[in-house]
């Protein structure tokens, strides 16, 4: 059978994104962390690719979002668990065989077509009596029934069965005498079971209960060529059963189906996701389907947080989560308030979940309705390398001018204090002209600033403000509220805390 993809919609592939701005942009979200803590999990199913390729329409999306909600079901999850253990071990008997002589190769490949042959039979047989709703394990229902009734996989496991049963049926003696190890035909009658017989003759030391102790032996090299001396001489005693044996792996060398194949690395990208997730859900902390649109801009989100910083803290600490919306002309977030007060946090949590939810995944948030963005385009200040001649301000003109040459009304544009080491008369000027290039594109973005100045500069720009304990001005709370910017409010409370307001500081010197 030919392959396609299962698990994933055929009518979108996606756009692999190139690594190195596929590096910048995870950095700059954290998302590195997460992914490389999902993908690295299973390195045998190079699933990083998988986490590079957002997708471009939004049946995509909801296509893999239903296969999510399907695997929410234990009994189903219990059946591809078990699946993916088999596949898993078929292949460790294949790679077992690597290792060994030629006969072994071929007996450990003969069981490695057992595993995996039970193993589609075992799954083809659960998903006929599982309630599925996705379109994703549907169809993998009606593959699988197609194959297991196919005359190749009835053959495959006849062929199987019958190759196994007449290797168990194999009977040898071996002789050793001295350094000599003579291997012949088992005779007709009883052979000892030399267990049976050591049990019998210890049987009177024991005293009590007995211990027991388990070690594992590691085969040496000398052991191996012993063994597969001892299956070549074996195989001369039963020429007719090895002679099936070798043409059963020549017929049988592609039994491994693609299309199974590619199931069973596609599901490790819902099943490791699931398990980080799941870590999340254990400590209280919401995780939802968005709402995807392509048309739509106006978004909203109730709950929501950084994924990465959520994990890390791995429920040590509370996390704070946060709302946002924007509606009607409404495009870009502007984020001012007190350093350290969650701003860019903020920012990346917005981020995370856009592109999150362009891979069809599920996003940390109560609810969310989020815009389908063809690209996620990010300005996070780095630390300058000693050997870049290039002032702070040339990299970030460089680097916001890429941005606008790549951005499409359908992009989403997080810049995180940019121009910021200028002066405040530049940094108004170039802030100002840079948001009305992205305003007039009407692309969404979020801009954390220290310059209030922005958050009023059209009716697409909204203010929201990291908020402070109104009883402690110095306390942060890390939330990011909607409200007018007003930084002046931040400092005269604080100068009033510690006595440094203008008419404090007038008492105290007498003036």
């Amino acid at each position: 059978m030919q392959f396609q993809s299962i698990l994933f919609d055929r009518s979108d592939a996606g756009r692999r994104l190139d690594e190195g701005a596929a590096r910048d942009l995870l950095a700059d979200l954290r998302l590195d962390h997460v992914i490389d803590s999902i993908a690295g999990v299973r390195d045998e199913y190079d699933l990083r690719p998988l986490f590079l390729t957002p997708l471009g329409n939004v049946d995509s999306v909801n296509y893999r979002q239903d296969v999510f909600r399907d695997l929410e079901d234990p009994a189903l999850m219990a059946h591809i668990r078990a699946f993916s253990k088999s596949l898993r071990s078929m292949r460790e008997h294949l790679a077992h065989g690597e290792l060994n002589s030629r006969y072994r190769k071929l007996r450990w490949f003969a069981g490695a077509v057992g595993v995996y042959s039970e193993a589609v039979t075992e799954l083809t047989s659960a998903l006929a009596t599982t309630n599925l709703r996705s379109q994703g394990f549907l169809g993998l229902r009606e593959y699988l029934d197609s194959y297991a009734k196919s005359i190749g996989f009835a053959t495959l496991v006849g062929d199987t069965k019958k190759i196994t049963a007449e290797l168990a049926s194999i009977r040898y003696r071996l002789d050793v005498i001295g350094e000599q190890v003579r291997v012949a035909r088992a005779t007709d009658g009883p052979e000892s079971d030399y267990a049976t017989e050591i049990d019998r003759l210890f049987e009177r030391f024991k005293t009590g209960a007995v211990t027991e102790y388990s070690f594992s032996l590691s085969a040496s090299a000398a052991t191996y060529e012993l063994e597969g001396a001892v299956l070549d001489t074996v195989a001369q005693i039963y020429p007719r059963v090895f002679a099936g044996l070798e043409k059963y792996a020549d017929r049988h060398s592609g039994y491994l189906d693609a299309t199974i194949a590619a199931f069973d690395r596609e599901i490790h990208f819902y099943l490791e996701y699931k398990g980080y997730i799941a870590d999340l859900r254990a400590h209280g902390l919401a995780v939802c389907y968005p709402i995807v649109s392509a048309e739509s801009k106006a978004i909203s989100a109730h709950a929501a947080y950084d994924l990465a910083l959520a994990h890390r803290l791995h429920g040590a600490a509370a996390i704070v989560t946060n709302d946002f919306f924007l509606d009607g002309p409404e495009r870009v977030l502007v984020i001012t308030g007190p350093n350290q007060g969650g701003k860019t946090t903020f920012a990346r949590m917005f981020g995370q979940m856009h592109f999150l939810a362009s891979l069809g995944l599920p996003v940390p948030g109560l609810d969310a309705r989020l815009h389908l963005t063809d690209n996620v385009l990010t300005h996070f200040q780095r630390q300058e390398r000693v050997e870049n001649q290039r002032s702070e301000l040339e990299i970030g003109l460089q680097h916001v001018h890429k941005i606008l040459e790549r951005a499409t009304l359908n992009s989403l544009i997080i810049l995180n204090e940019v121009f910021s080491s200028t002066s405040l008369t530049d940094a108004v000027f170039l802030n100002t002209a840079v948001l009305a290039r992205i305003t007039d594109l009407d692309a969404l973005c979020v801009c954390v600033t220290f310059l209030d100045e922005l958050s009023t500069l059209n009716e697409k720009t909204v203010s929201m403000v990291g908020s402070v304990d109104p009883d402690d001005p110095a306390v942060r709370t890390y939330k990011v509220v909607r409200r007018p910017a007003n930084g002046l409010a931040y400092a005269a409370a604080i100068a009033a805390k510690y006595s440094l307001s203008y008419d404090s500081v007038k008492r105290r010197i007498g003036a």
